[in-house]
């Protein structure tokens, strides 16, 4: 028994001087440089999806018909263009017919202002021609000098 006693005191004993050991080692040695990380492989690249043809916008049209419908619409185009052409010519027009009122109108605001400035000259001077009379005539002046 005693020697299982002095076995199990010894074995306790290294196993608690064993991690200061380990400790003092571990403070005494010099720390390793980190490792350099290794390259990673590059992705391969994300590809993009090959495009579907676009559709034909008149499918299955033949040349025969491509040539009247295009006849179709360039005359309806022209057509648009002549009305819109007419439009223009009668608002060119208009616009000639409504500068000619302009001018007119303003022709008569210059008769108007004159003939007002006219009429209040008249009254201005009837005006004045009612005050000598009725200071000179009805309440004659009191001093003659």
């Amino acid at each position: 028994m005693k020697d299982s006693l002095i076995f199990g005191i010894t074995i306790m004993i290294l196993l608690i001087s064993m991690p200061l050991v380990f400790a003092i080692e571990e403070t005494e040695q010099e720390p390793k440089p980190p490792k350099m990380p290794e390259p990673s492989p590059e992705p391969e690249p994300i590809r993009m999806p090959e495009p579907s043809p676009a559709p034909s916008p008149f499918p299955e049209e033949s040349d025969y018909e491509k040539i009247k419908r295009l006849t179709e619409e360039n005359d309806k185009l022209k057509e648009q263009i002549t009305n819109l052409q007419g439009d223009i010519s009668a608002l060119k027009n208009e616009k000639t017919r409504l500068q000619e009122q302009i001018t007119e109108l303003n022709d008569t605001i210059t008769s108007l202002k004159e003939i007002t400035m006219e009429q209040i000259r008249v009254i201005m001077d009837l005006a004045n021609r009612l005050k000598d009379v009725l200071f000179e005539k009805i309440f004659p002046p009191t001093i003659n000098l």
